[in-house]
């Protein structure tokens, strides 16, 4: 993904991303026990210091798997501190995606887009990317800020999201949110 220094999550700020306060008003289990099961192989894309990569962990359990994904090596470093010595060590992979595609080839069940696609600036490539990782009947759940992101431009990734094959079905309430979940068709 083609990413400008402006528009990324600078590193200074990736302690608010994951400070006490956010899981009071985006508490991962709540948002991701819908749709994350025991078993599956799922992406957390732009997963910043891992704040909803852990809980990941959590839901897929030990027979399942967790690729948490990030352009920036510092948010990876971050969460790779995190892991480091605990039981979800051996269940999350870190990814770096690069500056022209997310860089995997394996099938995923589920994709976390957590207040990140507003800071991709070539989102139809990345949603054919998410298309061709995911399994039949995969879900990607998208959350996006109101606050950089209108209605109009939401509407426009839900119609870029279609081009590429997938259904939208209405997301989970989440706080200071737009959501929508993409069905692989």
């Amino acid at each position: 993904m083609e990413h400008t220094e402006s528009r990324v999550c600078p590193m200074g700020l990736a302690g608010g991303l994951d400070s006490i306060i956010r899981r009071l008003v985006h508490n991962p289990h709540t948002i991701l026990a819908p749709n994350v099961r025991e078993g599956m192989t799922v992406l957390d894309f732009g997963c910043g210091p891992g704040f909803f990569a852990l809980a990941m962990a959590e839901l897929v359990g030990p027979s399942g798997r967790v690729i948490a994904c990030d352009l920036q090596e510092g948010m990876l470093e971050k969460l790779r501190s995190k892991l480091k010595g605990t039981p979800f060590e051996g269940r999350v992979q870190l990814h770096r995606s690069n500056q022209k595609e997310l860089g995997l080839a394996e099938k995923v069940d589920f994709i976390l887009a957590f207040y990140v696609l507003h800071e991709v600036p070539d989102l139809r490539r990345l949603l054919a990317d998410f298309a061709n990782v995911t399994a039949s009947g995969a879900q990607v759940l998208v959350v996006e800020p109101p606050m950089h992101v209108s209605a109009r431009a939401f509407g426009q990734t839900i119609k870029q999201a279609r081009e590429c094959g997938f259904t939208p079905v209405q997301g989970p309430k989440v706080f200071f949110a737009r959501t929508v979940i993409l069905k692989k068709d």
